[in-house]
């Protein structure tokens, strides 16, 4: 009987992970990872109410039946994935936290935790399906449910990290876990579904970019060098920005949109959203740092992308260049692929990898 220790983050979805496993047979423990808590502040940044997540995820172990622990991990997750997105930003890239905090936390630090801890896997409560190879290698396919499908958010996994993972709820629909939540009578059924940045919460994240990142006032030019007004730091802003740009619209139905940051001059660069604003739609990206869950690319190849979380997958080819870099042409046009941010690869629902636009 393996032993599994599920990683409860209060929410529905990780709670009927643990029931499931319990109901198996497997031996199942539950597990808070404490990471990152507004504790002793009077300015939270956010709208991150930890203490009832404990508090829920301690309720949902004692409706089950299984232990509970908190695992403290604050220092890990600062260094990991706070100064990588601080680090970011800074640079003029538009991180994506979660990608870090599941490769680096949750199938990092908290698996080895596990592992060490004579526990043989751990498991979280993704909208993402693993499959076994008969080879023995492991594949990450979409969640059966594709409006919760979270595979995106699992592209930098590995082969270890997925041999010691458990996908619970991957096969089911939202309104079938609810309906198992009910059914059992867990605490949390009901609880709406947690927002914003991964253990982070609903922040502001300007709020929070203003404790790490002084402001730089500059000015807001559109693509002729016109000075439009002023910004309070290109770490405020991203490619594609509509709402927060600071300057007015000169007609009802155009508004300005971030087409550019130059870090050399200090300058914004906004344009009116049209089809030919200059850096704003594109069909050829390069890629680096690709990563492959299992087997590599290494021939031009016919494959799709998913350019952000919530897009569906497009078609592109993919082309292996050298010094780890990737070229990559869409089918279609594609509206603001910020650098830092991932495009995740498929083949039909099989999630091949990712890498990060520069």
């Amino acid at each position: 009987m393996k032993k599994i220790l599920v990683g409860l983050s209060g929410g529905v979805d990780s709670a009927v992970s643990a029931l499931l496993l319990k109901q198996a047979g497997y031996d199942v423990t539950g597990a808070y990872i404490k990471t990152w808590m507004e504790e002793a502040t009077l300015d939270p940044i956010g709208d991150c109410p930890w203490q009832d997540d404990i508090e829920g995820a301690r309720n949902v172990a004692k409706v089950i039946g299984i232990e509970f622990d908190v695992v403290n991990l604050m220092t890990d997750y600062h260094n990991l994935v706070v100064n990588y997105l601080v680090e970011g930003y800074q640079n003029g890239i538009t991180p994506n936290p979660d990608l870090l905090c599941n490769r680096e936390i949750k199938f990092g630090i908290f698996l080895e935790y596990a592992l060490q801890n004579g526990f043989d896997a751990i498991a979280t409560g993704h909208y993402a399906k693993k499959v076994t190879n008969p080879d023995g290698s492991y594949d990450i396919f979409e969640g059966t449910d594709k409006n919760k499908d979270q595979s995106y958010f699992l592209a930098l996994l590995n082969q270890h990290q997925l041999k010691h993972a458990f996908f619970p709820v991957g096969d089911l629909p939202k309104p079938v876990v609810r309906e198992i939540a009910k059914k059992h009578n867990l605490p949390n059924a009901n609880k709406k579904d947690s927002q914003g940045i991964c253990f982070l919460g609903k922040v502001d994240i300007n709020r929070f970019l203003s404790r790490f990142i002084p402001d730089k006032i500059g000015e807001i030019v559109n693509t002729s060098g016109k000075i439009l007004g002023e910004h309070p730091g290109l770490h405020h802003f991203t490619l594609g920005q509509r709402k927060g740009v600071g300057i007015p619209s000169n007609k009802d139905y155009e508004r300005y949109v971030v087409v550019g940051k130059d870090f050399s001059t200090n300058r914004l660069v906004v344009a009116f959203e049209h089809p030919d604003a200059p850096g704003l739609f594109t069909n050829t990206v390069t890629l680096r740092n690709v990563h492959f869950i299992n087997r590599m690319i290494t021939e031009p190849t016919s494959i799709l992308g998913k350019p952000r979380y919530r897009d569906s997958s497009q078609a592109l080819q993919f082309y292996p260049q050298s010094n780890n870099l990737t070229y990559i042409t869409f089918k279609n046009l594609q509206r603001a692929l910020a650098p830092g941010q991932l495009l995740a690869l498929y083949e039909d629902e099989k999630l091949l990898g990712g890498g990060f636009y520069i």
